[in-house]
């Protein structure tokens, strides 16, 4: 008898009591996509999470597989702060592949285990509203083309969608009051949901272990941590360059309603599973109050 096998499913336990019926929004990252064994693992996390009573909304990203078609289609890309800057053409490639490819792919996957899945755009039924992005360098305005701010979250259509049993894949896409069509950070379009759903968790798949005080160094990982104390390493100059509009998106999502962040490496296979259902989990929780000590 496989002892092991069986204290693990016993220590998920509690966990799957207290969740069920909760609801986690997940961004699963482009980055993690050309992963074969990993992506296989991450679809059989959400149904496993799905068949235990989770309502599970995804968003994903695509960064990855757009420079891909661009270089196919022989479209120069360009990035400003680490934002891809967006003409009309780049725009069109955008669109085809996070709503056609990457989004139809998710959610034809997920269906084939038996999960009512349906693949939506920001777009659809005004999902996602935004408003055009600009940067700003030594107060200059910079414009970056069709890249979006999200100004308001449809929360109806998603609650319509779970209350019936469904899972949404949701590409960030949004647009304007006009019909303008904006590609927006998909951090931010997950953290926007994850608030207005008051969702019990946002879930972060990236590309790294978590958060570290000093990314140098291994032994400063942070396991777990408050908001208020990433504000603090970010005025230290701690917690720097991509990381840091990562945790202004974690922030925004704490003081709007989410109940805790997870940040987890996608690489590792099943790291969603025991993130959320071991006593050690495996990345960085972000706890949004006094009431949130435990997972």
């Amino acid at each position: 008898m496989d002892y092991q096998k069986i204290a693990t499913l016993i220590e998920a336990l509690p966990y799957i009591k207290k969740f069920s019926g909760k609801t986690f929004v997940i961004k699963y990252g482009g980055s993690i996509m050309k992963n074969i064994e990993a992506k296989k693992a991450f679809i059989e996390d959400v149904v496993l999470l799905k068949l235990v009573g989770i309502n599970v909304v995804i968003v994903h990203g695509g960064g990855p597989n757009i420079s891909k078609w661009l270089s196919k289609l022989n479209i120069d890309t360009n990035f400003v702060k680490g934002l891809r800057v967006t003409d009309e053409k780049t725009m069109e490639v955008v669109e085809m592949v996070l709503s056609g490819q990457i989004n139809k792919g998710i959610t034809s996957e997920l269906c084939s285990h038996g999960i009512n899945a349906v693949g939506i755009s920001g777009k659809d039924n005004h999902l996602i509203e935004a408003t055009k992005k600009y940067l700003y360098e030594e107060n200059e305005k910079i414009d970056i083309g069709y890249v979006g701010d999200v100004v308001s979250v449809n929360d109806q259509l998603l609650n319509d969608l779970l209350k019936t049993r469904y899972l949404p894949v949701i590409s960030p896409i949004g647009c304007d009051k006009e019909g303008n069509g904006y590609n927006i950070n998909a951090d931010y379009v997950a953290a926007a949901v994850a608030s207005v759903l008051n969702a019990e968790k946002l879930i972060l798949l990236t590309d790294i272990e978590g958060l570290y005080k000093d990314i140098n160094d291994p032994s400063t990982f942070i396991s777990s941590i408050r908001i208020e104390k990433i504000k603090e390493y970010m005025e230290e100059g701690a917690i720097l360059g991509g990381m840091i509009p990562k945790m202004q998106c974690c922030i925004q999502a704490i003081e709007k309603g989410t109940k805790n962040i997870h940040l987890i490496d996608g690489r590792q296979e099943h790291s969603l599973l025991l993130e959320i259902f071991t006593d050690k989990g495996m990345g960085t929780m972000i706890k949004g109050g006094e009431k949130n000590e435990q997972k």
